[in-house]
């Protein structure tokens, strides 16, 4: 505990079980057999989801465009292989919720025909513009999780004063170990992409840190990288969650993100080390984002390893490919177990955001009994936040969600930590993630309450209107009467006068 202040940019944190060496030492898989059918949806980014221009029945090949973006945060998907277009439906997500998703329905070929792709003479000549284009343009997003259009991150670099790139191989999560390998395999390719994307930024420098229990990794990073000053590759301390990007920068810079803002507020645009391979990918080959590395681990699987698979493949062909055992799986989760989403079902696709398939037996799983609160602290002390995840969690339980968000609930990043240390076994990530979504719901409500007095205000004040504006119209036709009759009268006392005066006249003469 007491290292914990031995230096002052490293705050809070857990030494968690790593399970990482079962898959870690075996290279990547590259020979896992193409599906029959691919699943690919089209959303599969922050934003808007991308809009599908095929039609079912259609023949495309591999690397062809599925469906293109729409508006600026937005990403196209394109086709994994070479095959028909066979239905274009709502289909499962690999969501907790299972929700069904717009998805286009591949069936394979088996050809693997790629669709003519636009290589550059010398990617690194291009102007900035132009490699944020080819970025867009092949789909690349965010491979660490967050999937934000990488081409939108990039194009940041020309709107504000970006100074670093920091590439974040931290990989701080049990288990997964995809970017671990692919940094040993590919480190060449992953260079190349970094230094794709500070052209593309027109930043001066980028910062690679990697976690110390990755040293083969390091090495070949390192190697790669050594002919370029301006790319640093570091050592950072093995402590979760050092893989979130405000403590990994807060590390390697001692600069600290506003707490209200965002990495480009102090100069700085993070990306995952695996967006840095697909950038190579897009701009140095042509190549779009249709398949990735993915960590498939946990006691359910007889032959857990690192796979590159095609975007849109069942998770469930993926698990049989790795010896899957029915009896012994207890919970399937996309991602890492402290932060991942267990899914209901394997039947849903791997998409870009998957960099993870955990097959976890029930001894992964097992919760022993809650105990009281001991005051302990220990809660606090692994808080990266540094928030009191005690405090909060006993205004969650008496349903003091407002005296919650004072004590910093929506700062918190629900990694886990607070939970994965309890003595006392209290599930407070739980707490916390409930909280976040009743004032989810909550907020919803007031917004939707608010639009619905609105409307009626709105239907008050037309209706007020349309009063006033009637008893007005009421007013002009009565004056107009009123003038009208008083014409009338006036005319006909003009006529009466003038007979008068006739008869008058008669009788004089």
């Amino acid at each position: 505990m007491f290292a914990l202040f031995e230096n002052p940019r490293l705050r809070g944190g857990i030494h968690a079980e790593e399970h990482k060496t079962e898959t870690s030492a075996l290279p990547i898989a590259t020979d896992f057999p193409l599906p029959k059918k691919l699943y690919i949806p089209v959303q599969q980014h922050v934003g808007k989801p991308a809009e599908p221009l095929v039609m079912v029945g259609e023949k495309v090949l591999k690397g062809q465009l599925l469906a293109y973006s729409q508006g600026t945060i937005s990403a196209p998907v394109h086709a994994p292989t070479s095959g028909t277009i066979v239905d274009v439906k709502d289909f499962p997500a690999p969501h907790p919720s299972a929700l069904p998703i717009r998805t286009v329905v591949l069936e394979s070929d088996g050809l693997e025909q790629w669709a003519e792709l636009n290589v550059a003479d010398d990617p690194f000549q291009l102007d900035p513009e132009e490699i944020c284009l080819r970025v867009g343009a092949a789909g690349v997003v965010g491979l660490g999780g967050a999937v934000f259009p990488s081409a939108v991150k990039l194009s940041l670099g020309r709107k504000n004063k970006i100074h670093t790139l920091l590439i974040n191989a931290g990989e701080c999560e049990p288990y997964l170990t995809c970017d671990d390998r692919l940094m040993q395999e590919r480190a060449a390719e992953v260079v190349a992409g970094i230094r794709l994307m500070l052209r593309g930024m027109d930043a001066p420098k980028a910062l690679v840190g990697i976690e110390d229990n990755k040293p083969k990794a390091f090495a070949a990073m390192r190697e790669a990288s050594q002919a370029f000053s301006n790319i640093v590759v570091s050592q950072v301390p093995t402590r979760y969650p050092m893989g979130w990007d405000r403590q990994m920068l807060r590390y390697l810079t001692g600069q600290e993100i506003p707490a209200d803002g965002r990495a480009t507020d102090i100069g700085v645009v993070v990306h995952n080390v695996a967006t840095a391979y697909a950038v190579y990918n897009a701009v140095c080959l042509g190549q779009p984002l249709i398949s990735r590395v993915v960590t498939v681990s946990g006691a359910a699987l007889a032959k857990p390893q690192n796979v590159e698979v095609p975007i849109g493949t069942l998770m469930s062909e993926v698990l049989v490919y790795c010896g899957l055992d029915k009896a012994k799986l207890a919970r399937l989760v996309m991602g890492g177990p402290m932060m991942g989403d267990a899914l209901p079902i394997a039947e849903v696709p791997v998409v870009k955001a998957c960099n993870g398939i955990l097959a976890l037996s029930h001894a992964d799983i097992e919760e022993p009994d809650v105990q009281p609160c001991i005051r302990c602290s220990s809660c606090v002390t692994a808080c990266p936040v540094g928030l009191l995840p005690l405090e909060m969690a006993s205004r969650i339980k008496v349903n003091q969600l407002d005296a919650a968000v004072d004590l910093g609930l929506k700062d918190c990043i629900s990694c886990g930590s607070c939970s994965y240390v309890c003595p006392s076994n209290i599930p407070l990530v739980h707490y916390f993630k409930f909280a976040s979504g009743e004032l989810v719901k909550r907020q919803q409500a007031e917004h939707k309450a608010e639009q619905t007095k609105r409307l009626i205000e709105d239907r008050n004040n037309r209706m007020e209107r349309m009063r006033l504006e009637a008893e007005a119209e009421a007013q002009r036709a009565a004056e107009a009467r009123a003038a009208r009759l008083a014409a009338q009268q006036q005319a006909k006392a003009d006529g009466t006068d003038k007979t008068t005066q006739s008869v008058a006249a008669e009788e004089t003469a």
